[in-house]
């Protein structure tokens, strides 16, 4: 039974020897007049577990309260951050890289910053709202925008750097670090291209390209823009959006588009035309080449062999005139229709009705003209017209319908009739 009874007793006071052997020879009596684990005597083996319990809750309570207290400053360490999204770059000799930074805070703050560990020969700025800046006011919903620019030496070794920037509030700050890696090969391009190069039309027509500006160089770039067509052409390269700019900054990474407008002379020959577009930054150069495919200029008239405009004829008889279709463009014209626009009742026919005109040279076309039968002594007026696709042409030609002949004939003999019987009429009664 003596051993079934101390099981119980002996598991509850474990942690004493433990404790008894932190304490001083004084305060052991007080435990060990505490423990009855400690005491030969059965009856205080029998004291209820509470007793035993209470000076290692004690403990466990004191623990407890110090680590709250410890707790809130470790936390607290939290309440300030500092980070970027690419900590890590490799860029050109001469190049500037620039770090947007991001700060947390876990109440409004004032913010210092600093830049430690910058390599000699190096300048690296704090940037935020156009300054140069060496703190910030952030609140956990609103942080301002802070960028580190770092300019590298064109003399920079091929190698690996690393500095710090430093936030610190109070008692908190926060550490980020930094590398670049200087690599003659991370120095990016920029380039210069079009998704359609190539356009084909009249010379009377104004080309219009649209042109991409890539800058895949870390740094933000500043571009002069250039165009260069051939001889007598007008050719310019603007920002989209720009009639004026002569220039065009690109960030970092980013592309921008152009506008390239070229017009031609009137007077270009049908041929094949090359636009040189040249955007520059530094050393930086982009180069690309558009074409422009001329069909020919469209441009024909409608005269008379010898110039003059007009033609004479009876009514209901026919009147042939002679016409000229001339090419006076760089292009030849195919299928030219003749048609005409008469007085009422009149007709026009050609021969032939349908001409091709080359490029510079002209066409003789016959035009008959038939009046009206009854049509009165006069002046009228004949539009002609010739059209194609490409061109058209109109001219006025008057035509005089004079009277018969016959009719003429017939005139001058009742006059001559009126005449002879008034002379008889006057001989035979003018006696009287």
């Amino acid at each position: 039974m003596s051993t079934h009874e101390d099981a119980p007793t002996a598991e509850i006071a474990v942690p004493v020897p433990v404790l008894h052997d932190a304490l001083t020879p004084s305060s052991r009596v007080g435990v060990a007049r505490r423990f009855p684990s400690e005491m030969p005597s059965r009856r205080s083996r029998r004291r209820p577990a509470g007793g035993v319990l209470r000076p290692v809750l004690a403990a466990a309570a004191a623990a407890m309260v110090a680590a709250g207290a410890l707790a809130p400053a470790v936390l607290a360490q939290g309440g300030l951050t500092i980070s970027t999204d690419y900590p890590s770059v490799a860029v050109a000799p001469g190049s500037k890289v620039s770090f947007n930074l991001k700060l947390t805070v876990d109440e409004p703050r004032r913010v210092a910053l600093s830049v430690s560990g910058v390599p000699q020969g190096w300048e690296a700025s704090l940037l935020g709202g156009g300054y140069v800046v060496d703190a910030v006011q952030a609140t956990p919903n609103s942080t301002p925008s802070v960028r580190l620019d770092v300019t590298v030496p064109a003399d920079a070794a091929a190698r690996t750097y690393t500095f710090a920037v430093t936030a610190s509030s109070g008692s908190l700050s926060d550490r980020l670090e930094l590398s670049v890696r200087v690599n003659p090969e991370a120095a990016g391009s920029v380039s210069l291209e079009s998704d359609f190069p190539t356009l084909q039309g009249p010379a009377s027509a104004t080309y219009r390209f649209s042109v991409r500006l890539r800058n895949d160089t870390p740094e933000d770039l500043t571009f002069g823009l250039g165009a260069q067509g051939p001889t007598g052409w007008t050719v310019s390269a603007r920002p989209s959006g720009q009639s004026q700019a002569a220039s065009a900054t690109v960030t970092a990474g980013s592309s921008t588009t152009l506008n390239v407008e070229a017009d031609p002379p009137d007077n270009v020959e049908a041929g094949t035309y090359r636009i040189l577009v040249t955007a520059s930054a530094g050393s930086r150069t982009a180069q690309t080449e558009l074409t422009v495919e001329i069909t020919g200029t469209y441009r024909m008239t409608i005269t008379t062999p010898d110039g003059r405009l007009n033609a004479s004829g009876t009514a209901g008889s026919v009147i042939t005139r002679q016409l000229v279709i001339r090419n006076d463009g760089t292009a030849p014209l195919q299928g030219v229709t003749l048609s005409a626009t008469p007085p009422s009742g009149w007709t026009v026919e050609f021969d032939p009705e349908t001409v091709d005109v080359p490029a510079g040279q002209e066409v003789q076309v016959t035009a008959r003209i038939t009046p009206q039968s009854d049509a009165l002594a006069g002046d009228y007026v004949v539009t002609f017209r010739a059209s194609t696709q490409q061109a058209n042409a109109s001219e006025d030609i008057r035509v005089t319908i004079e009277t018969s002949l016959t009719w003429a004939l017939v005139g001058i003999a009742l006059i001559v009739a009126t005449l002879a019987g008034l002379g008889w009429v006057f001989s035979r009664y003018g006696r009287r």
